[in-house]
């Protein structure tokens, strides 16, 4: 009954890239984008993989 989490491909592909590039996240810029573009695109929905994701990176001026 469980459903596949809409973004869990992208939050694969951070994980894959931040790997490959010894965790330097200016490297996985285009994937980070992408995450964020599906997080806002599946904004109502209940996505494990978004929650935390899109508040923290939503405004990269701010300080948390």
């Amino acid at each position: 009954m469980s459903q596949k989490d809409p973004c869990q491909k992208q939050a694969c592909e951070i994980q894959k890239c931040l790997q490959a590039n010894r965790y330097i996240e200016s490297r996985c810029e285009n994937v980070i984008q992408a995450m964020r573009k599906c997080c806002e695109a599946h904004a109502g929905e209940n996505s494990v993989c978004c929650s935390g994701f899109a508040k923290h990176h939503k405004s990269p001026g701010t300080t948390t």
